[in-house]
């Protein structure tokens, strides 16, 4: 039985794609391919059926098949965190029972659009708690994509009365002070819960600074911000931030509005962890100059890292 999420979770939670084949059915041996590349990365958890993984376009056979895949394939090496979101709380705590059933750690649930006031978004999430129960959950604040914004001592107030709350998904913008005075009501006696952060980890080693516990993103290179991290923790911040900076210009690529998983698929395909970058409609599809864009930066990032002496990423040989 796989441990379930607490609030000691640290490390890179990363994001995965959902994989699909040309024809727009589930791809599972691609499913299996790419967690054989996160665990090759070094990534603490693996998160699925997030924003970034198509969740919406998936039916709810698909969701519960591509669960089942990705628990059968990290066999208990990593927590695997599910996306749960729905816009009903019955459907999402059938789905959470579910894939807790199945062997998931935890579920990571998002504010449903429309909550305006504090006492609204409270409301919400009293009720969501109140239906998971003893299930650990993430609470996932992202207002530039659900609209929602959550003030920290709103934060506060959910991490005080819910005590499945086990995680805060972070990735408002700009959101560094946020993090320091989530921190701050600590010391001052808030119960401490994992703080990991989003946003294709696009600020992390400033975000570390602030006492993040580490990343829970969809970067098509985990292993950097696995390093990133291993060298800052380590006390080494100049050799972190020069890791990092390695990648920067990819992690920017990636975050592109609207593009960003068109990106991170045809990075994840190069590097041989799945066979097609399709994306289901209504879905972008690069261009011939995106491509080149992407090969070049992926070549200027594998020339640097041989330089710093890292190697090139881990790419699978198919």
């Amino acid at each position: 039985m796989n441990k379930k999420l607490n609030e000691s979770a640290a490390g890179m939670y990363v994001i995965s794609a959902t994989p699909f084949a040309e024809d727009g059915s589930l791809d599972l041996d691609s499913t299996r391919s790419l967690m054989d590349l996160y665990l090759a990365c070094g990534v603490t958890g693996v998160t699925i059926l997030g924003i970034m993984g198509e969740a919406p376009k998936l039916t709810p056979d698909e969701s519960l098949q591509f669960v089942k895949a990705v628990l059968k394939q990290v066999e208990g090496k990593l927590p695997v965190v599910v996306g749960a979101s729905a816009p009903g709380i019955d459907n999402l705590s059938l789905f959470a029972r579910r894939v807790m059933d199945a062997g998931a750690a935890g579920v990571m649930i998002a504010p449903v659009p429309g909550l305006k006031t504090d006492e609204q978004v409270y409301g919400y999430f009293e009720q969501v708690a109140s239906r998971l129960g003893d299930i650990p959950w993430v609470l996932q604040d992202y207002p530039q994509v659900t609209t929602v914004h959550m003030a920290p001592y709103l934060i506060t107030r959910m991490v005080h009365d819910f005590k499945g709350l086990m995680m805060f998904k972070h990735e408002d913008c700009p959101g560094l002070n946020k993090i320091s005075t989530l921190r701050e009501a600590e010391r001052h006696g808030t119960r401490r819960i994992s703080i990991l952060v989003g946003n294709g980890g696009l600020h992390f080693p400033q975000e570390l600074g602030r006492g993040v516990d580490g990343a829970m993103t969809g970067f098509a290179y985990p292993d950097a911000l696995v390093k990133t991290q291993e060298l800052f923790k380590a006390g080494k911040r100049e050799d972190a931030e020069d890791i990092y900076d390695a990648y920067l210009p990819l992690i920017r690529q990636e975050l592109q509005p609207g593009l960003g998983l068109a990106v991170r698929k045809y990075i994840l395909k190069r590097r041989n962890a799945i066979k097609s970058d399709r994306l289901r409609a209504p879905a972008p599809k690069l261009s011939v100059l995106d491509t080149q864009e992407v090969d070049h930066l992926m070549r200027r990032m594998e020339r640097r890292t041989k330089q710093l002496g890292i190697g090139i990423p881990v790419t699978f040989a198919r």
